[in-house]
Formats: structure tokens, C-alpha cells, sequence
């Protein structure tokens, strides 16, 4: 692995290693005005959220390293305390890219964008209709970042006073991720879509860990690291069940690779017994990897215990 130092790299090249790794990153479309009441749209993906009570959210508007130009982002929100941010779907990227070109500070980039005006409830900017998700907000504290030795960055804390939230992404009183589509920014011009959502589900309890697995299954050749976690996932370490696995009579299943290829592991548990392959431990790891994948983890600490 290869070491690096930010100060053996010139700005660009820091700019993008940095970038590169810490992705992707949820975009902030930020509405702003100034005293005059001029709008400004920019999307921002030094963005994130770091408190609930109250609700924190955070942007990072940097100083242009090149001209030493503040964004209009930044200086609006200075003066007037106050923003919105909405969310980015991915079927509004290429007009909020167009929001980013460096338009001067009397450009409505809402006009230039094709963006329509929401009015907020208790700041002055207006939020993006399009969007179906967005938040009013107030400036708690701006932090300049490294000015000592010539940083350029800002870290902006904005209170969330007020959110928005479009019907047709909420689900039985929730937002689904999925209907969100949400995109997030990469290195370069590199974007991430949320069409590929997936659940992974934090353990409310204190869990035997990937280091208590038996050495037979800690150590084998089939299972990835997230299998092994997700079996770590239990408080005691399981025991055989003699009774299982149990089939009716007329249970009726292919060979192993036909069962596996069909997504079916007990197809596959049934195959592998009735051929009396039951001792074959990477046969066994394979099957058990198929019930992991269906979240069927009992079922897969059983077979790995067919010992």
C-alpha cells in the first residue's frame, strides 16, 4: 500500500486523493440570498449531518484556491444567516450541473437551471420543488479552516428549523431510500446513484465477534469477511441442532449446483444429504453461504455444524 503526504502533492492532486476516498458524498443544493435579496443555487458535496436534537447539518463553501474568490454561497449565508439545502435525485444532475458553472453574483441560477421556487415556511430562500426532500435552515456557527497556514476550506453549521418532504417518496409514514433516487458525488466527474439499496442492520446487542468463530469457519476459503461477520452477529456461540434439518416426505430437490444456482440452500442441504456428501466441508460452506445470503443465518450456523 502505497503512503502519501498531503504536502508532497499540489492542490489539485490533494484535492482529488481526498476526493477519491471519501465517497460518495450526499450533495447539498444550496439556496442562499443576499441582503438585497438576490438568489443563488449551488450544489455542494462537503455536506453531511451531524446532530438531530436539534437537527445539524454542515457544508463546506471553500474559497477558490486558484482566484482567492469566496463563493456567493458563503458570503449570503454570512450575512443573512439563513439557507435551504435540498436533496439531488438523479433525474435533476445535469441541470444542477449546470447550476455550478461560475455564473456572476447577479445570476438567478434557478432561471439559468430550469429549477421552480418553493417558498419556505421560515427563512426568506426558497427551496427546490423539484426536489423531494429539503430543509430549512439557520447558520449556527461558520469555522474558518486553517487560515494560519493559508487553508481555503469553511465549515458552515446550519440548525435545521424545517423540512420538506414530497408524498410520493414516503411509505407507511417513512421515506423509502429507493424512491428517492438519490445521487452522490465521486471523484473527477464521477456519480453514484442509490438504485442499488441494501439493508444492513446494526445488532442491538453486544455479539461474539469474528474472533470467537470456530477456527473451521473463521478460517475458510468460502466465506467473505461479511459472511463471518453476519454469522459474528450472535450473543452465544450456537450448538447442533439434532433435529435439523427436517423434510417431508415428498421434499423433492435437484443436484447441489442446479439447487445453489436457484438460490435454494435447503434444495441444495437436501441434495447434499441424500448423496452423502454431508462431510464435505467446502460443499458445506458453499451451502451455507447461500442461506447467508438469504438472511437465513440459523439455517447457515446449522450447516456449518454438520461437522
Amino acid at each position: 500500500m502505497k503512503t502519501i503526504f498531503p504536502d508532497d502533492l499540489s492542490h489539485r492532486d490533494r484535492h482529488q486523493l481526498l476526493l477519491a476516498g471519501v465517497s460518495p458524498r450526499p450533495i447539498a443544493f444550496v439556496s442562499s440570498l443576499n441582503s438585497a435579496g438576490t438568489p443563488n443555487l449551488a450544489p455542494y458535496s462537503f455536506f453531511n449531518a451531524f446532530a438531530s436534537r436539534p437537527p445539524i447539518v454542515a457544508i463546506g463553501p471553500a474559497i477558490a484556491a486558484k482566484t482567492g474568490t469566496p463563493k456567493d454561497t458563503w458570503l449570503n449565508i454570512l450575512e443573512t444567516g439563513e439557507a435551504t439545502i435540498s436533496v439531488v435525485t438523479y433525474s435533476m444532475v445535469h441541470k444542477v450541473n449546470l447550476a455550478s458553472a461560475p455564473y456572476p453574483a447577479d445570476v438567478d441560477e434557478f432561471v439559468k437551471a430550469g429549477f421552480t421556487k418553493a417558498p419556505s415556511t421560515l427563512v426568506k430562500p426558497p427551496f427546490v420543488a423539484e426536489s423531494p426532500y429539503a430543509m430549512e435552515c439557520r447558520l449556527m456557527e461558520n469555522i474558518e479552516l486553517r487560515r494560519d497556514i493559508g487553508g481555503n476550506g469553511n465549515l458552515m453549521l446550519l440548525e435545521v428549523v424545517a423540512f420538506h418532504v414530497a408524498d410520493s417518496v414516503m411509505v407507511d409514514g417513512k421515506i423509502d431510500p429507493r424512491r428517492m433516487d438519490l445521487v452522490g458525488r465521486m471523484s473527477g466527474s464521477y456519480y453514484s446513484r442509490t438504485t442499488s439499496v441494501f439493508e444492513a442492520v446494526q445488532p442491538p446487542h453486544q455479539c461474539i465477534g469474528i474472533d470467537a468463530l470456530p477456527d473451521q469457519i473463521r478460517t475458510s476459503e468460502i466465506l467473505t469477511g461479511n459472511d463471518l461477520a453476519k454469522l459474528a452477529y450472535v450473543q452465544v456461540l450456537p450448538m447442533l441442532d439434532g433435529s435439523f434439518p427436517q423434510f417431508s416426505e415428498d421434499y423433492r430437490a435437484d443436484s447441489v449446483e442446479i439447487e445453489l444456482l436457484a438460490s435454494n440452500p435447503m434444495g441444495a442441504l437436501y441434495a447434499m444429504l441424500q448423496n452423502g456428501s454431508q462431510h464435505d466441508r467446502a460443499l458445506r460452506h458453499r451451502i451455507a453461504k447461500a442461506f447467508i445470503a438469504n438472511d437465513q443465518l440459523d439455517e447457515a450456523w446449522q450447516t456449518l455444524l454438520l461437522e
